[in-house]
Protein backbone atom coordinates (compact mmCIF):
# COMPACT_ATOMS: atom_id res chain seq x y z
CA UNK A 1 0.00 0.00 0.00
CA UNK A 2 1.93 3.01 -0.93
CA UNK A 3 0.45 6.52 -1.50
CA UNK A 4 0.74 7.85 -4.92
CA UNK A 5 0.15 10.84 -7.40
CA UNK A 6 -3.17 9.60 -7.78
CA UNK A 7 -4.22 8.65 -4.38
CA UNK A 8 -2.71 12.26 -3.81
CA UNK A 9 -5.32 13.56 -6.06
CA UNK A 10 -7.90 11.37 -4.99
CA UNK A 11 -7.71 12.94 -1.37
CA UNK A 12 -7.07 16.50 -3.05
CA UNK A 13 -10.58 16.07 -5.02
CA UNK A 14 -12.48 14.92 -1.79
CA UNK A 15 -11.76 17.43 0.54
CA UNK A 16 -12.53 19.93 -2.42
CA UNK A 17 -15.69 18.37 -3.63
CA UNK A 18 -16.99 18.49 -0.34
CA UNK A 19 -16.81 22.32 -0.30
CA UNK A 20 -18.48 21.82 -3.76
CA UNK A 21 -21.30 20.42 -2.52
CA UNK A 22 -21.60 23.21 0.36
CA UNK A 23 -21.96 25.71 -2.87
CA UNK A 24 -24.52 23.79 -4.07
CA UNK A 25 -26.64 24.04 -1.32
CA UNK A 26 -26.10 27.51 -0.31
CA UNK A 27 -27.14 27.97 -4.32
CA UNK A 28 -30.66 25.81 -3.82
CA UNK A 29 -31.18 27.51 -0.43
CA UNK A 30 -30.69 30.65 -1.79
CA UNK A 31 -33.13 30.08 -5.02
CA UNK A 32 -35.67 28.76 -2.46
CA UNK A 33 -35.14 31.94 -0.52
CA UNK A 34 -35.82 33.72 -3.78
CA UNK A 35 -38.98 31.88 -4.74
CA UNK A 36 -40.52 32.10 -1.29
CA UNK A 37 -39.73 35.90 -1.44
CA UNK A 38 -37.65 36.10 1.88
CA UNK A 39 -34.78 37.37 0.45
CA UNK A 40 -34.96 40.39 -2.30
CA UNK A 41 -32.97 39.91 -5.43
CA UNK A 42 -30.10 42.23 -4.98
CA UNK A 43 -28.62 40.60 -1.75
CA UNK A 44 -29.23 37.27 -3.08
CA UNK A 45 -26.87 37.96 -6.39
CA UNK A 46 -24.57 40.03 -4.20
CA UNK A 47 -24.10 36.66 -2.02
CA UNK A 48 -24.04 34.21 -5.14
CA UNK A 49 -22.05 36.05 -7.90
CA UNK A 50 -18.97 36.01 -5.57
CA UNK A 51 -18.97 32.12 -5.50
CA UNK A 52 -19.16 31.63 -8.99
CA UNK A 53 -15.61 31.71 -10.01
CA UNK A 54 -14.08 29.56 -6.94
CA UNK A 55 -16.35 27.10 -7.90
CA UNK A 56 -15.77 26.61 -11.93
CA UNK A 57 -11.80 27.38 -10.50
CA UNK A 58 -11.70 24.66 -7.48
CA UNK A 59 -13.67 22.05 -10.44
CA UNK A 60 -11.33 22.93 -13.21
CA UNK A 61 -8.17 22.22 -9.88
CA UNK A 62 -9.51 18.56 -9.35
CA UNK A 63 -10.01 17.93 -12.75
CA UNK A 64 -6.23 19.46 -13.72
CA UNK A 65 -4.80 16.97 -10.71
CA UNK A 66 -6.88 13.97 -12.27
CA UNK A 67 -5.21 14.58 -15.77
CA UNK A 68 -2.08 15.03 -14.47
CA UNK A 69 -2.29 11.96 -12.75
CA UNK A 70 -3.51 9.72 -15.23
CA UNK A 71 -6.67 9.04 -13.85
CA UNK A 72 -8.90 9.01 -17.18
CA UNK A 73 -12.47 7.83 -16.41
CA UNK A 74 -12.42 10.38 -13.34
CA UNK A 75 -11.39 13.31 -15.70
CA UNK A 76 -13.89 11.80 -18.51
CA UNK A 77 -16.78 11.99 -16.36
CA UNK A 78 -15.97 15.70 -15.40
CA UNK A 79 -15.15 16.74 -18.62
CA UNK A 80 -19.41 17.39 -19.43
CA UNK A 81 -19.69 19.71 -16.67
CA UNK A 82 -16.28 21.71 -17.14
CA UNK A 83 -17.96 22.60 -20.89
CA UNK A 84 -21.20 23.60 -19.56
CA UNK A 85 -19.53 25.91 -16.64
CA UNK A 86 -17.69 27.32 -19.53
CA UNK A 87 -20.72 27.99 -21.71
CA UNK A 88 -22.48 29.28 -18.87
CA UNK A 89 -20.41 31.49 -17.87
CA UNK A 90 -20.08 32.67 -21.65
CA UNK A 91 -23.55 33.22 -22.21
CA UNK A 92 -23.78 34.81 -18.92
CA UNK A 93 -26.05 38.22 -18.81
CA UNK A 94 -24.04 41.78 -19.52
CA UNK A 95 -22.66 42.50 -16.33
CA UNK A 96 -19.82 44.93 -14.51
CA UNK A 97 -18.85 42.09 -12.15
CA UNK A 98 -17.81 38.51 -12.55
CA UNK A 99 -21.03 36.32 -11.66
CA UNK A 100 -23.79 34.44 -13.34
CA UNK A 101 -26.85 36.02 -11.87
CA UNK A 102 -27.79 39.42 -13.00
CA UNK A 103 -30.54 41.01 -9.91
CA UNK A 104 -33.12 42.60 -12.79
CA UNK A 105 -34.09 38.97 -14.37
CA UNK A 106 -33.32 36.43 -11.54
CA UNK A 107 -36.79 37.07 -10.69
CA UNK A 108 -38.11 35.95 -13.74
CA UNK A 109 -39.96 32.55 -13.44
CA UNK A 110 -38.33 30.98 -16.21
CA UNK A 111 -34.47 32.14 -14.88
CA UNK A 112 -35.19 31.11 -11.79
CA UNK A 113 -36.41 27.74 -11.92
CA UNK A 114 -33.56 26.83 -14.26
CA UNK A 115 -31.30 28.16 -11.89
CA UNK A 116 -32.83 26.17 -9.13
CA UNK A 117 -32.69 23.51 -11.69
CA UNK A 118 -28.98 23.94 -12.09
CA UNK A 119 -28.49 23.76 -8.42
CA UNK A 120 -30.12 20.69 -7.72
CA UNK A 121 -28.76 19.11 -10.62
CA UNK A 122 -24.73 20.15 -9.54
CA UNK A 123 -25.35 18.89 -5.72
CA UNK A 124 -26.47 15.46 -7.30
CA UNK A 125 -24.04 15.86 -9.60
CA UNK A 126 -21.04 16.49 -6.97
CA UNK A 127 -22.53 14.13 -4.64
CA UNK A 128 -21.92 11.35 -6.81
CA UNK A 129 -18.67 12.62 -7.86
CA UNK A 130 -17.96 12.46 -3.54
CA UNK A 131 -18.43 8.71 -3.94
CA UNK A 132 -16.93 7.89 -7.21
CA UNK A 133 -13.98 10.23 -5.64
CA UNK A 134 -13.84 8.03 -2.66
CA UNK A 135 -14.43 4.58 -4.57
CA UNK A 136 -10.93 5.56 -6.70
CA UNK A 137 -9.01 6.46 -3.53
CA UNK A 138 -9.32 3.53 -2.26
CA UNK A 139 -8.45 1.17 -5.36
CA UNK A 140 -5.43 3.02 -5.91
CA UNK A 141 -4.39 2.84 -2.27
CA UNK A 142 -5.20 -0.96 -2.26
CA UNK A 143 -4.00 -1.45 -5.89
CA UNK A 144 -0.48 0.24 -5.39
Amino acid sequence: MAFSFPAFSYIIALIIDAFLIFFSIFHVIAFDELKTDYKNPIDQCNSLNPLVLPEYLLHLFINVLFLLSGEWFSLLINIPLILYHIHRYYTRPVMSGPGLYDPTSIMNADVLTVCQREGWIKLAFYLLSFFLYLYGMIVVLIAA
